[in-house]
């Protein structure tokens, strides 16, 4: 009988792993409606005297007086439409005016050299904002290795330069009710991911 036990990975510093939960709680609400049963987790979510913690507070106040069917309207209205929705969340259209332009293709790249091939099923240009902030959630937890330089290289070259303007788009977009408070804590996350990127530079 072998008693040996699994080998554990590296510690995750708790700033990291805090980090990988905001991105990917943004990334799942970006990138479908939230069922009832999400919206009645996000609902019991607590916040504090911070910003973000204001920010986290209104989303579940959103979220208690949410119906999901309004809320699925509203992200049909925001992000998918009938043609377009009210917003393009890709990075090449933040950054050129048109869709899969050079910074998808710049993008696809740097994927590729990561290892991050698009999930199966999944069929949006990987400039979509929501994926780009699972990666970053990877990148965080660990689940993808990269060092805090390569991070902050990432997130420069593939988000700092559109994130902020889509999040403030988002906040004042005609539909979004439900999701206004999710355009703050967008903000404040990539907000405080340039400044904590800076500082380490």
């Amino acid at each position: 009988m072998d008693d040996s036990q699994p080998t554990a990975g590296p510690a995750i510093d708790p700033i990291d792993t805090a980090r990988s939960d905001q991105y990917r709680f943004v990334a799942r609400l970006l990138s479908a409606p939230p069922d009832q049963a999400l919206l009645a987790q996000i609902s019991g979510l607590q916040g504090d005297q911070t910003p973000v913690g204001l920010a986290f507070a209104a989303l579940a106040d959103a979220a208690r007086k949410a119906d999901p069917a309004k809320v699925e309207r509203e992200y049909f209205e925001l992000f998918v439409g009938v043609g377009r929705g009210e917003l393009l969340p890709y990075g090449s259209f933040y950054q050129t005016g048109f869709l899969n332009e050079r910074p998808l293709a710049e993008l696809r790249a740097d994927l590729a050299r990561l290892g991050v091939a698009r999930a199966q099923g999944r069929h949006e240009p990987e400039d979509h904002i929501a994926l780009l902030f699972e990666v970053m959630a990877d990148m965080a937890a660990g689940e993808i290795a990269q060092s805090a330089a390569g991070q902050a290289a990432f997130f420069n070259r593939h988000i700092a330069p559109w994130a902020a303007q889509f999040f403030d788009d988002l906040a004042i977009a005609p539909s979004a009710r439900f999701y206004q408070p999710l355009a703050e804590i967008g903000r404040l996350l990539t907000d405080i991911e340039s400044r904590a990127f800076t500082l380490a530079a």
